[in-house]
């Protein structure tokens, strides 16, 4: 059974996934002239080089527009079948991958979400994630743009595996992570949009760069599951701000080994993933076996406040 993607349907096709594959992450520069023309070459690129599973950076198809808060950048949002969805539907059904495809979602006149769609090889939508963690910091004012999802934490059943979507700042999140895990995802995505701010490069630069790879393999090693992370790179000014998207697009093993690393230029990155690790892992090491989860009700409180005796 399958469902063409502009028909607004999913493919509910019972599939038996593969054991290995191999991922293609497209790190590029997203504030060129024809970002979605340029991406889609290079994921064809990707296909004609034997990848299976292909993935894009965070809203691949525009320049990070959310430096500042500007009304007229809402005009970029698209409908679920919009220009920048539809050009990787026509990639995944001539090359026959699985595309995971972030975009601006226009869901509502004044609702709209930060949102990645799982294309499968006949080009039907096989899954749609709306970011869930959205951050409010300085050139980050991501609550103007976006709505929360509401869609919550769902794995996506795809022929080369049972992903989970996520995106950017849900990454800094573990229970976004395990929340994934525990439904089955086997390959954690994080398209990203993440960089350096001039102000703060010198400094503290190579430390945030290494805590986001931290907190990215310690999701793979606490669930053990493959992470997937595909940032953007160069440098994108709006007015007298800009930011230094840092690239290092990488890929982990369930046991956290970064077994892929881009620099940080435009790159196609190839990694060969075996779903197998993931078994090997979990039996050496189960942490959902483990898990106490008649003693974890605080995780439902915003802060666990001192109470008196």
């Amino acid at each position: 059974m399958t469902a063409d993607l502009c028909a607004g349907g999913e493919s509910h096709a019972s599939v038996a996934p593969v054991m290995a594959f191999k991922l293609a992450l497209i790190q590029r520069h997203c504030a060129g002239f024809d970002a979605v023309a340029a991406a889609a070459y290079a994921a064809t690129e990707a296909a004609r080089a034997g990848a299976e599973l292909i993935v894009l950076p965070e809203l691949y198809h525009a320049p990070y527009f959310c430096q500042t808060t500007d009304p007229n950048e809402l005009d970029r949002a698209e409908p679920l079948d919009g220009p920048s969805v539809r050009a990787m539907v026509e990639v995944a059904r001539q090359a026959e991958v699985v595309i995971a495809v972030p975009f601006y979602e226009k869901r509502a006149v004044g609702l709209y979400h930060n949102s990645l769609v799982v294309i499968g090889p006949d080009g039907a939508r096989l899954g749609l994630y709306r970011k869930m963690h959205i951050p409010h910091d300085p050139q980050f004012e991501e609550k103007f743009y976006f709505a929360e999802g509401d869609l919550g934490f769902r794995p996506v059943n795809t022929p080369i595996g049972r992903l989970g979507p996520l995106i950017c700042w849900d990454q800094w999140f573990p229970e976004a992570a395990r929340l994934q895990a525990l439904a089955g995802a086997e390959v954690l995505l994080y398209p990203t949009a993440i960089g350096w701010l001039e102000s703060e490069k010198a400094e503290v630069g190579l430390a945030q760069l290494d805590a986001w790879k931290t907190m990215q393999r310690s999701h793979a090693i606490a669930n053990g599951v493959f992470v997937v992370a595909v940032n953007r790179t160069g440098v994108e000014r709006v007015g007298d701000r800009s930011i230094e998207f840092w690239g290092h697009s990488f890929v982990c093993d369930p046991s956290g080994v970064v077994i892929a690393e881009a620099g940080e230029a435009e790159e196609t990155l190839f990694v060969d993933i075996d779903l197998t690790r993931i078994t090997e892992q979990r039996r050496w090491w189960p942490f959902l076996r483990d898990r106490r989860i008649d003693a974890y009700q605080g995780l439902l409180s915003r802060y666990i406040d001192d109470e008196d005796p």
